[in-house]
């Protein structure tokens, strides 16, 4: 039995018990500074996250985030970050309190996102060690998670298939053998840059891939769109896997693994639901990025929307419009908030 905190109760960080504690680990969640009022609601109310509709097993400890440094005073084995890739910077300053010897337990990341740092693309891992590294914290050893897995069918314990990540094979496969049930399959990989960075842009194409009922025709009436835009999409998702090959080797990620869970699996849950697709179906019908935003959207994150202001400029001036035709439509639309058009002609 190991002991695993995970930091974040929100709807990932929070399914991401259940195969930790159907694996008899000593498994424990501590919310975020933002997150005590939802802690203590959660609590009240049996352990039912609302967001997953299903209740935490009692056996979980769940902690408000003043128990924090508390929960690190005995050995940790693995600490999950169950957060947004908005909360990096703060997690690395929690993180820091609770290093013993400029050193901390081993580190896996569920967040997804990609970064741009001193004019260069920045992978999460590579983040979050910069930041500890600039705070005296050296021995780290951080795994990153990929593929398709939504947090309600994990929380349901449906079959779900994931890897991990890190440039130490032997790290990723003692994790990846620490949590794997008959229900939670997981694979491990030493590629940490291709499966990180697919795992970052396929939530932009699942904007484009969403888009499909809206792109199928500029005719056809709404009925004709919903029975027959599966040929659109198919030849889009076709172009996603061609065009996330093309930025993951130039971002020194191996090809091969775009078409793993990491990418193709991933993408394909993505593009099935959830708020990238959504965001994706409202743009394909004519709405600009603004107007979802004030009147579709209004308090929901979307990751790829994020992620295209992160990076817009950059992939702009890295990449010929040729190249990446999809990706770079897709990001101009929402970063120049105009209305989608593909050039289609330059598709492969």
């Amino acid at each position: 039995m190991s002991k695993i905190v995970i930091i974040g109760a929100g709807a990932m960080g929070s399914a991401f018990s259940f195969p930790c504690i159907d694996n008899n680990h000593d498994t424990n969640i501590v919310g975020t500074h933002l997150e005590n009022e939802f802690v203590d609601k959660l609590k009240s109310n049996k352990n039912l996250h609302p967001a997953l509709n299903v209740c935490i097993p009692e056996t979980t400890k769940i902690f408000k985030f003043d128990y924090f440094n508390e929960l690190f005073k005995s050995n940790v084995d693995l600490i999950v970050l169950g957060i947004s890739s908005k909360g990096i910077e703060w997690v690395s300053e929690q993180l820091k309190t609770i290093a013993k010897e400029n050193e901390l337990p081993n580190i896996l990341m569920l967040t997804k996102g990609l970064s741009i740092y001193e004019n260069k693309y920045e992978l999460l891992v590579d983040k979050l060690k910069r930041m500890l590294n600039s705070k005296g914290v050296e021995n780290i050893n951080i795994s990153a998670l990929g593929g398709p897995c939504l947090a309600s069918g994990l929380a349901n314990r449906i079959h779900s298939s994931v890897v991990i990540a890190n440039e130490d094979i032997k790290t990723a496969s003692k994790i990846s053998n620490m949590l794997k049930t008959n229900y939670y399959h997981t694979t491990s990989s030493d590629d940490v840059n291709g499966v990180e960075v697919s795992a970052a842009i396929k939530n932009i194409f699942s904007m484009a891939v969403g888009a499909a009922k809206g792109l199928c025709s500029n005719n056809a009436s709404d009925e004709i769109r919903e029975k027959n835009y599966l040929n659109t999409a198919s030849a889009l998702i076709k172009q996603s896997i061609y065009e996330m090959e093309i930025f993951v080797e130039r971002l020194n990620g191996k090809k091969e693994t775009v078409k793993g869970l990491a990418g193709l699996g991933d993408l394909y849950v993505s593009c099935g639901g959830g708020r990238n697709a959504k965001m994706g179906s409202f743009i394909g019908k004519g709405l600009t990025f603004s107007e979802v935003k004030k009147t579709k959207m209004e308090k929901i994150t979307v990751e790829g929307a994020d992620l295209a202001f992160e990076i817009a400029k950059k992939v702009n001036k890295d990449f010929d419009k040729k190249e990446l035709p999809l990706m770079l439509g897709m990001i101009n639309a929402i970063t120049e908030n105009k209305k989608l058009e593909l050039d289609w002609e330059s598709f492969q």
